[in-house]
């Protein structure tokens, strides 16, 4: 008897240990997705959809655009794919609100190319690219801090090379943000999406 107890708290350390272990390094991984920081080089820039309240960006999807206004200033020449499809719980496609958002902080609407059919961060790469002309393989991810790891490796996965703009998430959902995409992060290794 004392050898089973002995045993299952053997098991339940070790559980816990290998849980907080692969917790750590699925942070370390979230983290390092935000290197190399973008520098303009690249001629297009994707920036990820997130949840639209009616018709105007949740302050998610705003971070993000204005990390992407300010990179669109510093770099004239930068195309941009805002991509994001309509939720059911939203009344216009993310991308169609960040071309409104965008477009009223001062962007040329030629410098802005629609994706509005995705729904999820791999259909949001895989339809981007189509976007793309066929000669380009490297691009700019512009998402919340959190994405960019996951982002990035899909983006690997259809032999796109990339940098990282990253966005600050908002306080307010930081934690449940960061559980999630660990998961994620996990789903996307086993199933590649």
């Amino acid at each position: 008897m004392k050898k089973k107890k002995k045993l299952g708290m053997t098991i339940g350390i070790a559980a816990i240990l290998l849980g907080l272990g692969t917790w750590f390094w699925l942070g370390k991984w979230m983290t390092d997705g935000q290197k190399p920081m973008a520098n303009g080089s690249n001629e297009y820039a994707i920036i990820l959809g997130a949840k639209v309240n009616g018709e105007a960006p949740s302050l998610t999807l705003r971070f993000r655009l204005e990390e992407a206004l300010a990179y669109a200033e510093s770099y004239p020449d930068v195309k941009f794919i805002l991509s994001g499809g309509q939720g059911p719980d939203e009344d216009i496609a993310e991308g169609e609100a960040m071309r409104r958002y965008l477009t009223e902080n001062g962007v040329k609407e030629d410098r802005l190319l629609l994706e509005t059919e995705s729904t999820s961060t791999y259909e949001n790469i895989l339809f981007s690219k189509k976007l793309l002309p066929e000669e380009v393989n490297e691009i700019t991810i512009i998402t919340s801090d959190f994405h960019l790891a996951r982002a990035r490796m899909i983006a690997e996965s259809f032999n796109l090379k990339t940098d990282a703009l990253p966005a600050k998430t908002p306080k307010s959902v930081e934690a449940r943000h960061h559980v999630r995409e660990r998961l994620a992060l996990i789903k996307t290794v086993v199933v590649g999406k």
